[in-house]
């Protein structure tokens, strides 16, 4: 059996990223324990009754003789959750997050440092819309990307706490890349951030149009309209927090798309196929690029009848 990687882990926060790493950690070996806390006591009661982990009364007690406390929770209750937690930690611990966001766990993380920690913020590009201690699955992580984004200025100790961190992620199945935290954000706008605010105003809209179209719009909802919906069901206090945190790289992409679609609006009301097709054609092109580099699959009706599949979403909520 491998040896783990951490003797004793502990999870602030049991939703589906808090909770998948939880199953993750013991299935594969790589956490001797988990200790697991949420705010909510109603979650607490279900994380314990589905054998979560070891599940504390207080934050305090999750912490205090673990090796590696990984914060789920929303991006902007970062903060005052890390203050709560590195005084009760033990020295030489490391410190790390799910974030989407990193220039901003960055800043929360580094804000309660006391040179005890290794603050190590990180993000696993993987989940699902499910929330809840009961959405976790070990699985979740195999074969998704985990960036890490550590500080600046690190000594030799520190190095070694990123080594170890990322031969964690690794054990759980994932594929392990640092980069700063200002680059993460804006990869992240484009590829998570956009799609989703996109998702969730196309529902929207068509929850108006319900009411016009007298229920057709869900009566006859096709493949490309269920997906969306599938992310608009994601935590709306999770991702309103990556939006308001992550503004100026969302403003920056939504602008460019904004122009784009403007672009493509033009050539439908001309009639301009060649445009479209020219258009069409390129984003194909991509999708093709992403099945071929494993990022997806190109099975005939993927995802929508396996709920266990790793699709994309960020971070948790403590829920």
């Amino acid at each position: 059996m491998t040896e783990p990687v951490f003797e004793q882990i502990a999870i602030i926060g049991a939703g589906l990223i808090g909770a998948s790493i939880a199953r993750a950690a013991i299935e594969y070996g790589v956490a001797g324990s988990v200790s697991l806390y949420d705010a909510d006591a109603d979650v607490r009661r279900r994380a314990a009754a589905i054998g979560l982990g070891d599940v504390a009364d207080t934050l305090k007690t999750a912490v205090e003789t673990s090796d590696c406390v990984f914060l789920c929770v929303p991006v902007g209750a970062l903060s005052a959750v890390a203050a709560n937690a590195v005084p009760a930690m033990k020295s030489g611990a490391i410190l790390t997050d799910v974030g989407s966001v990193k220039g901003q766990a960055s800043s929360a993380l580094a804000a309660a440092a006391d040179g005890r920690v290794h603050i190590i913020p990180g993000h696993p590009i993987a989940g699902t819309e499910q929330s809840g201690p009961e959405a976790g699955f070990a699985s979740l992580f195999r074969n998704a990307w985990h960036i890490l984004t550590p500080l600046e200025g690190g000594d030799e100790a520190y190095a070694a706490a990123v080594s170890q961190l990322e031969a964690f992620w690794c054990g759980l199945g994932a594929k392990v890349e640092t980069m700063d935290a200002a680059r993460h954000d804006r990869v992240l706008a484009i590829t998570s951030h956009l799609p989703h605010l996109i998702a969730f105003n196309i529902v929207s809209t068509a929850f108006d149009m319900e009411t016009v179209e007298e229920g057709e719009v869900v009566k006859y909802s096709a493949g490309g309209f269920r997906d969306f919906t599938r992310i608009a069901a994601s935590d709306p206090v999770m991702w309103r927090d990556v939006f308001l945190t992550n503004k100026d790289a969302v403003l920056e992409c939504l602008g460019r798309f904004s122009e784009d679609l403007a672009a493509l609006q033009r050539a439908i009301r001309w009639g301009d196929g060649e445009t479209l097709f020219k258009e069409f054609s390129r984003a194909r092109s991509i999708r093709k690029a992403i099945i071929d580099a494993g990022q997806d699959s190109g099975t005939v009706n993927f995802g929508r009848n396996q709920p266990e599949e790793s699709l994309e979403g960020d971070g948790d909520e403590a829920d």
